[in-house]
């Protein structure tokens, strides 16, 4: 097998004895980077103050899994509003597809949260305190002396401490900032098994940005793999132009004044500037590969090398595979179009569920093991439970029962009328009595109002079981 085909039967962080290449990638620059940096410290910034940030006294991000919480944009989601929880995420995958389809793995390069903390963050850490690549790899093969026990501690003990400080913002979203602030004003030792959680997280953190770096891309992540399903020949990539920079004779080092064209050269002059900014480790001119996270730090690297030697930029750009070898144009295909479809549906439906959704639940069931009662005059008596969820951050004053199909009394065995409290639930236990010439059968169905002093909040139905009938 020629050397230029066996990146095809291994990644580009694994070396020919099998162990870890480590890649030192080159400080990108450019305009590409520029406008990846604006887009990540906005998405950081995003992401460290959405915890904090309120909507109605709702957390504007809160993933409470353990206590089944979610807030999405201010909006509680909870048990009880799990399938819209569901379809919410499913319209981001749906979404995420459709970009994928589109423009590849624009997300990876661009969003993805372990792409922007490696290159945005610990990376250009890495820069200041070890250098750009050619000192990084002078100081990973020099003997431990003083020099490079210093800057590995000073790395280390930084990357510790935003890894730490990830852990805390992480750890606001799962339990949500004001129990956060609580904990941190309380102290550690009044929250062991917290803290232990903490440092959990900050050594996860710490191991993906410190040694495992772009093998998440490659090997952990699933996204990367759905690009054999997700992408053609159609979709947008960071691709390299071989016909443009091999032509009949392929590629050919710079020679100043020398005509390629007529020599029949390509326009790539092989200086591997494109291979050694890459933070996967890969050469983009073997064209589209699994460990490709389209970060654009090659078309930057590229570009300022057609303007060193004078030749038109764009040999390594945003394109598709049609574009660079039948010119052909970007189109709207029939499975963007299908994309497109379910994902506007989804949203549709979500938004329609969204609005129709009560600020309060009300969820009464019969009594498990108990039949009805026989009291006097006729009357037929059920005994349920009832669970009222306020969704609000204000209490629900007021709050009693109505029969609305039948004509009876509801009596609870507490107090006529109560309220739930914000974001609480009530719970409790109430009597149906009816006057058996009022049923229609053995189970009839119950219409159930649940009131706010006068206005009518929620509905639901139940089961009453009487005496069965034989007319």
């Amino acid at each position: 097998m020629a050397k230029d085909e066996r990146f095809r039967d291994s990644i580009g962080t694994i070396n020919e004895e099998g162990k870890r290449a480590w890649v030192f990638p080159k400080k990108p620059s450019g305009r590409y980077y520029k406008y990846r940096k604006w887009v990540s410290y906005g998405l950081l910034l995003f992401l460290f103050i959405s915890p904090f940030l309120k909507v109605n006294g709702h957390q504007f991000l809160l993933f409470n899994v353990l206590e089944r919480r979610f807030n999405i944009f201010g909006i509680p989601f909870w048990p009880q509003d799990f399938h819209l929880f569901v379809i919410s995420m499913i319209i981001g995958v749906i979404f995420v597809a459709l970009f994928t389809v589109a423009y590849g793995r624009i997300f990876c390069g661009w969003m993805c949260p372990q792409t922007i903390f490696m290159e945005m963050v610990f990376r250009r850490i890495e820069y200041w305190i070890d250098g750009d690549r050619g000192a990084q790899i002078r100081l990973d093969r020099q003997p431990w002396n003083a020099e490079k026990i210093r800057k590995r501690l000073s790395k280390w003990i930084i990357f510790f401490i935003i890894s730490f400080l990830i852990a805390n913002i992480f750890l606001a979203y799962l339990i949500g900032s004001d129990r956060l602030v609580e904990y941190i004003t309380d102290g550690p030792l009044q929250h062991l098994s917290t803290m232990v959680s903490l440092l959990i997280f900050t050594g996860v953190f710490y191991f993906v940005f410190a040694w495992f770096r772009e093998q998440v891309c490659i090997i952990a992540c699933p996204y990367g793999r759905m690009q054999g399903v997700l992408l053609d020949n159609k979709s947008i990539v960071v691709a390299y132009d071989h016909k443009r920079g091999e032509k009949e004779k392929g590629r050919k080092k710079f020679r100043k004044n020398e005509d390629r064209e007529a020599l029949g050269f390509g326009d790539c002059i092989d200086c591997f500037q494109c291979v050694h900014v890459c933070p996967t480790g890969i050469d983009i001119r073997n064209g589209t590969q699994l460990e490709c996270v389209n970060c654009t730090a090659c078309i930057d690297a590229c570009d300022h090398m057609m303007e060193q030697v004078d030749l038109p930029k764009g040999l390594i750009r945003y394109a598709s595979e049609d574009a660079i070898s039948k010119k052909a144009k970007f189109k709207f295909t029939a499975r963007l179009k299908g994309y497109t479809a379910v994902l506007v549906i989804l949203t549709g439906v979500f938004t329609g569920m969204l609005f129709l959704r009560n600020d309060i639940e009300a969820n009464i069931l019969r009594l498990p093991g108990q039949l009805y009662e026989r009291k006097e005059g006729n009357i037929i008596s059920n005994v349920y439970t009832y669970k009222l969820l306020n969704k609000t951050t204000s209490s629900i004053e007021d709050v009693h029962f109505e029969l609305l199909s039948h004509t009876g009394t509801i009596e609870l065995v507490s107090h006529a009328r109560f309220q739930v409290p914000a974001e609480q639930m009530a719970e409790g236990t109430l009597f149906i009595e009816i006057n058996n010439n009022a049923l229609n059968g053995d189970k009839d169905k119950l219409k159930i109002g649940v009131y706010s002093g006068d206005r009518l909040v929620e509905t639901t139905n139940v089961r009453f079981l009487a005496p069965r009938s034989y007319n």
